[in-house]
């Protein structure tokens, strides 16, 4: 452990960083990355699907209308997305298999949400450096809130 304290993250950052390790399935992620980076897809797929509606309409039947912009995000962040689901399971000491527990209807999104809200493991663990310890952080004026 260092005596540098991380960095807030913050919306922009998280962003950036869950592109930067586009299909990087290795390492932690933070609470703060996992979330602000569903909080993205989400605004985004939202956006997206407005614009996909004025220009292309509902879309009826198998040949109607329907949302390419809204698809192609999709597809774009597919990666990022269980990249970063698999290192937020890292960060709690679990492997990023269990993501498979969302094939269970119901149960597995529930337990999964509740690992995903999960504090981090304090330290290292098999998975990597505290990301929030600031293993991999440069000195910031930020103060460190402690965890309980």
């Amino acid at each position: 452990m260092t005596n540098r304290e991380a960095p807030a993250m913050n919306f922009a950052t998280a962003v950036r960083r869950c592109f930067s390790n586009y299909a990087t399935f290795s390492g932690r992620a933070r609470r703060a990355e996992f979330w602000w980076f569903v909080l993205f897809n989400f605004a985004a797929s939202f956006a997206l699907s407005f614009v996909d509606l004025i220009f292309f309409g509902l879309g009826h039947g198998m040949m109607g209308g329907g949302q390419p912009l809204s698809g192609l995000f999709s597809l774009a962040v597919l990666l990022p997305s269980l990249a970063v689901t698999a290192r937020r399971l890292h960060d709690t000491g679990k492997s990023g298999w269990w993501i498979l527990l969302i094939l269970i209807p119901l149960v597995g999104f529930v337990v999964l949400i509740w690992w995903y809200a999960t504090a981090s493991d304090e330290g290292p663990n098999d998975y990597g450096p505290d990301p929030i310890a600031g293993e991999d952080f440069t000195a910031t004026t930020v103060p460190r809130v402690p965890r309980r």
